[in-house]
């Protein structure tokens, strides 16, 4: 299962640090349970071999999310998952997944760039959240 379970992509035009992005991937995959308490991360070798980014790069998001209780990193065996973001019921969550997938499909025919669909859905989050209040 080693590498098959999350496969880092780094957006190098997003501003956004690597090792930033390394950690929101693994959080994201936690959250929709693609990854799992006990699940083995991909060793740093093969995130670089992968990705083209510097070894201390992903040793950094690797040590950020053992600090924050996520991973833990045994000498010699690699990095574990030890806690899950997900949600109770999460996996109810199929038909809500298929129709975000039916409205990328249509996002991307009418030419939105990735940056446009996540811009498009923080406002429409933002302007949900605040008529809620």
């Amino acid at each position: 299962m080693e590498g098959d379970v999350v496969e880092y992509r780094i957006d190098r035009g997003s501003g956004v640090p690597a090792y930033v992005q390394i950690v929101e991937q693994t959080e994201r995959a936690l959250r929709m349970g693609t990854l799992k308490v006990g699940d083995k991360l991909p060793t740093a070798r093969e995130v670089v071999a992968a990705t083209a980014i510097n070894p201390n790069t992903v040793l950094r998001a690797y040590r950020d999310m053992e600090q924050a209780g996520l991973v833990e990193l045994r000498r010699g065996l690699g990095t574990f998952v030890t806690r899950s973001l997900a949600r109770p019921g999460s996996e109810d969550d199929s038909p809500l997944r298929t129709d975000l997938t039916d409205w990328t499909a249509r996002a991307r025919a009418a030419g939105l760039e990735r940056a446009d669909i996540l811009a498009l859905v923080n406002a429409t989050l933002d302007a949900y959240d605040s008529e809620q209040t």
